[in-house]
């Protein structure tokens, strides 16, 4: 019998996993919604749950998992949970230990409180260190290693949204004040294609996450992450222009190529 591989050039639907934390918040907005959320531009219609891309490009049966110390903790703007865009929901594919919540100025969620209480954890919020009080502001992983109590793990704080929102989010979150802040200072420039920002050092989601785990010295975390996002963008793009995925383009040879053999 022939496979759905042989006969469509993409993986065969996997079976289905457990949602993750950034899956449920989606779900949680959603039925919170009044009208159907409607994304600018790109393929209107069915889209696949596991990865919210069209079927005929579907992710999930790629979807890696790599062992990591580091969590992360998104803090998501309202509507972030509902693009098909959002770059959060590869973090939580990858990282087991990714928590996701919903930002409101007025509120805040218990259960992010008592995660940031958890002694497991020491909490870095990730954020330009021009816009904080210097003696809060770390940089590179000695400064992290001294600042992290013993058997702490680090859990880095991402605040999901426009770079407006997100400076809004920051100053509006008093919970968060005493943690100390942790500010890239990146050489390269972004790669994320789907929605751009007037400067190239604005960093999706994604790669933000991804450079954190690089720092917290998650090496082949921090390289899956970054090769998953490619490929991800990839599909997006082609589906956007109803091509099909080069299955054997670099962005697959990449991914490939990080998997354990």
């Amino acid at each position: 019998m022939t496979s759905i591989e042989q006969t469509t050039g993409t993986p065969p639907w996997p079976l289905p996993r457990e949602a993750h934390a950034v899956s449920r918040l989606r779900a949680e907005r959603l039925a919170r919604s009044a009208k159907p959320f409607m994304a600018r531009g790109g393929i209107k219609g069915e889209r696949c749950p596991g990865c919210r891309l069209v079927p005929s490009h579907c992710l999930c049966a790629l979807r890696p998992e790599v062992p990591t110390q580091a969590g992360m903790c998104l803090l998501m703007a309202d509507i972030e949970p509902l693009k098909p865009s959002n770059t959060g929901w590869l973090i939580a594919d990858v990282v087991k230990d990714t928590f996701a919540f919903g930002w409101a100025r007025t509120e805040v969620d218990p259960a992010l409180l008592t995660l940031l209480a958890d002694p497991q954890w020491q909490g870095f919020v990730v954020f330009p260190g021009e816009f904080v009080a210097p003696e809060r502001v770390v940089h590179e992983l000695p400064h992290m290693t001294d600042t992290l109590p013993a058997g702490r793990r680090p859990l880095f704080i991402l605040l999901d949204a426009t770079w407006p929102e997100a400076r809004k989010m920051f100053r509006k979150s008093p919970y968060l004040n005493h943690l100390p802040v942790l500010s890239l200072n990146p050489e390269q420039v972004s790669r994320y294609k789907l929605r751009r920002s007037k400067r190239d050092d604005h960093f999706c989601t994604s790669e933000v996450a991804s450079l954190c785990l690089a720092l917290a010295g998650e090496t082949h975390a921090a390289q899956t992450l970054q090769a998953y996002l490619e490929v991800y963008t990839h599909h997006y793009v082609q589906a956007k222009h109803q091509l099909p995925p080069a299955w054997d383009g670099a962005e697959h040879v990449q991914f490939r190529d990080l998997k354990p053999s």
